[in-house]
């Protein structure tokens, strides 16, 4: 019994209802998930790329003002402009002439420069002339022991035909503090001469990359770096890692972070931004906590709601079942309406409507077993009338032929074969040799009524003979042919019966050379317009058609063809039946 419970209807649709509402719910709370992890990345990783975007445009102007300022200090004009040589180039004039009024007007244009940004520039300014040098930085002390002729970079920049060179990530010596700082170079040359005068050199303290990163949060300032074309690091908050290589170092991995990079337009460099995706994550698991916890109150929604389900969709099918088994039983007075407007309750008005039709079709099944036993007495009392009419007929016939009637001995010989052909009981199916028989003995009795004007022809082959066909359709349509075709006709009549083989089936054909009938008489003929059986108007051709469809189906059937003064010819088309089937 415990297995049978299991297929029950009620835990059929319990578990579609969970599987139904659980399969879905799981989908989604696993897509939900993982597509807002893939969202916040995304997001994470569009303003990754803007803050980055916005910080390179804030060092590319860093940039560009160091390489302006050395253009501007070493080829600009004063505030003094004059079309005299003298005062128009205050930083050459310096270099060319050292004195006090010329150092005084070189160190006020560069202070100016320096404190338009924020005092983050220091400038040197090395004569190349026999002269002194001028150093301005506003913040930090100068080293003056410091000799920028021993530096490697500036023997190679005063051998190099190269007029700007930019100095990556370096200490820079020329001061005290010996602070990381990224250096523009630029040779200065007499706008007259073409003389080499010196070499100006702005210096921007490393940490104005800090300034710049303001709007950075102080977790992603740790992970921005700056990269040159060689793959250094030029810029990290851990000054450590500055000049060593990005690869070998702090290149963080793709797979495990959103990396954000861009390069600068000022400089070989790529800033470097990224963010873990462990630190995304976090967000993420709130937003899994609240899925899974939407998705736990989903499912018990789904079992309450399964349950109810079940429970009203079934309770009207245990009555029905109920209701079934008092039929069974036979007990139809006890069977009890459901009330319920769904299909149940249609089907269960429909089962008590059939109930009642059972009980009244059992009821008339039982009158009718008492009036089929009656009806088996009246047979029995009925078998004795064809025994008597075969008696009688027998006794006409020894009268006739003690009295020499031949005719009436031959016509009584023939009706006693028809009645026995026709009342006998062993089949539906009988031989084309034994329903010709048939014919032979009915045009016999009917010669004897038309004075032997009726001819016979018979166009069979013999190995058609033991076919089966129909009992009794022959015999209507050559009745037809003698009281419709050859009453009326004042000189012998002919009836010819063919029988041919055509495929898988045989035509038998009845055709006389009769008055014929119209176009209107046909149409009613095979419309069924005559009355049946009457003996004047009817022809019996309905019951031959019916009959022979009932036993091979509706493409076999009778065809009629008929013209006035020509006669009428019946077509047969039967299937091939041979005696052994």
């Amino acid at each position: 019994m415990r297995h049978t419970l299991l297929f029950r209807i009620q835990y059929k649709i319990m578990v579609i209802c969970i599987t139904v509402i659980i399969l879905p719910v799981f989908v989604m709370t696993i897509n939900s998930y993982y597509s807002s992890e893939r969202l916040l990345a995304q997001n994470y990783t569009k303003l990754l790329s803007d803050l980055a975007k916005q910080t390179n445009i804030r060092i590319d102007e860093f940039l560009k003002e160091i390489e302006k300022i050395s253009l501007l200090a070493s080829n600009g004009l004063s505030n003094n402009l004059s079309a005299t040589h003298e005062g128009s180039f205050p930083i050459q004039d310096f270099l060319r002439d050292g004195d006090e009024q010329h150092e005084i007007a070189a160190y006020n244009i560069l202070m100016n420069y320096i404190m338009m940004k924020d005092r983050v520039f220091s400038i040197y300014l090395y004569n190349l002339n026999g002269g002194q040098d001028l150093f301005v930085s506003p913040n930090q002390p100068i080293d003056p022991n410091f000799r920028v002729a021993n530096e490697l970079w500036f023997k190679k920049f005063l051998h190099d035909e190269d007029r700007t060179i930019t100095l990556t990530t370096r200490i820079d010596e020329q001061l005290q503090n010996k602070i990381l700082a990224v250096s523009h170079a630029r040779k200065i040359h007499d706008v007259s001469s073409g003389k080499l005068l010196g070499v100006i050199v702005v210096s921007i303290d490393i940490k104005f990359i800090e300034i710049v990163n303001r709007n950075l949060q102080e977790g992603l300032r740790s992970r921005f770096m700056i990269i040159d074309e060689n793959d250094k690091i030029v810029y990290n908050v851990n000054d450590r890692l500055i000049g060593t290589l990005f690869r070998d170092n702090v290149r963080p991995p793709e797979s495990l972070n959103v990396v954000v990079t861009n390069p600068l337009s000022q400089q070989k460099w790529t800033t470097y931004l990224y963010m873990p995706l462990d630190e995304l994550t976090a967000d993420g698991k709130i937003l899994g906590r609240n899925l899974v916890t939407l998705a736990i109150v989903m499912i018990l929604f789904a079992v309450v709601l399964s349950i109810f389900l079940s429970h009203v969709i079934t309770t009207p099918i245990k009555k029905f079942l109920r209701n079934i088994a008092l039929v069974e039983k036979g007990q139809f007075e006890q069977v009890q309406h459901i009330r319920s407007r769904d299909e149940i309750g249609h089907l269960s008005i429909r089962f008590n409507k059939m109930s009642h039709e059972l009980k009244r079709m059992v009821e008339r099944m039982q009158q009718e077993e008492i009036e089929k036993a009656k009806a088996e007495m009246r047979a029995l009392h009925d078998q004795i009338k064809p025994h008597f009419l075969y008696n009688t007929l027998g006794s006409v016939k020894w009268i006739a032929s003690m009295q020499q009637a031949d005719k009436i001995v031959e016509m009584t010989d023939a009706l006693i074969s028809m009645l026995r052909y026709a009342t006998r009981s062993d089949g539906t199916l009988v031989t084309i040799r034994e329903e010709v028989d048939n014919i032979a003995n009915y045009i016999t009795i009917q010669n004897v009524r038309y004075y032997d004007c009726i001819q016979m022809r018979y166009e069979i082959e013999d190995s058609l003979m033991d076919y089966r066909m129909p009992k009794m359709i022959l015999q209507p349509l050559v009745e037809n042919a003698i009281f419709h075709g050859l009453a009326e006709l004042e000189e012998d009549g002919v009836i010819t019966i063919r029988i041919q083989p055509k495929g898988s089936d045989i035509t038998i054909e009845v055709r006389d050379n009769g008055v014929g009938m119209d176009h209107h008489m046909i149409l009613n003929l095979r419309e069924d317009k005559f009355e049946v059986g009457t003996g004047t108007t009817g022809i019996g051709l309905h019951n031959v058609q019916r009959r022979i469809q009932l036993h091979f189906g509706k493409p076999y059937g009778i065809e009629v063809d008929s013209q006035i003064g020509e006669g009428t010819a019946f077509t047969i088309l039967l299937p091939v039946i041979s005696e052994n089937k």
